[in-house]
């Protein structure tokens, strides 16, 4: 398990959380809400960690929508910060670009 996904279980837990400009907008677009993606975190996967990531540390991780539907959330913690965390964007996975897990991208 990783620690950085733990962390931000916690700050979730804890209501450190903030949603992007763009976050919202790509929720918007997609038809979800921040409420089913935070009470989904526990279930959330690791896809890729991106520890490097210029505007700070972030895990994409492969959650699952109200509807039990894939999803792909960004969420990190902004660079020199502890928190809060930030859902950074979000997106149904384009299954031309992902394995059928949804896990591996198809290279």
């Amino acid at each position: 398990m990783s620690h950085f996904l733990n962390a931000i279980r916690n700050l979730i837990a804890k209501g450190h959380v903030r949603i992007s400009e763009h976050g919202y907008d790509e929720l918007s677009e997609d038809g979800l809400t921040v409420k089913e993606l935070l009470d989904g975190i526990d279930k959330a996967q690791i896809v890729e960690e991106y520890p490097n990531y210029p505007i700070g540390r972030c895990l994409l991780l492969l959650q699952k929508d109200k509807h039990d539907y894939s999803v792909h959330v960004l969420w990190g913690i902004p660079k020199g910060h502890d928190k809060p965390v930030v859902l950074v964007t979000s997106y149904r996975p384009d299954p031309k670009r992902w394995d059928q897990t949804f896990l591996y991208r198809i290279k």
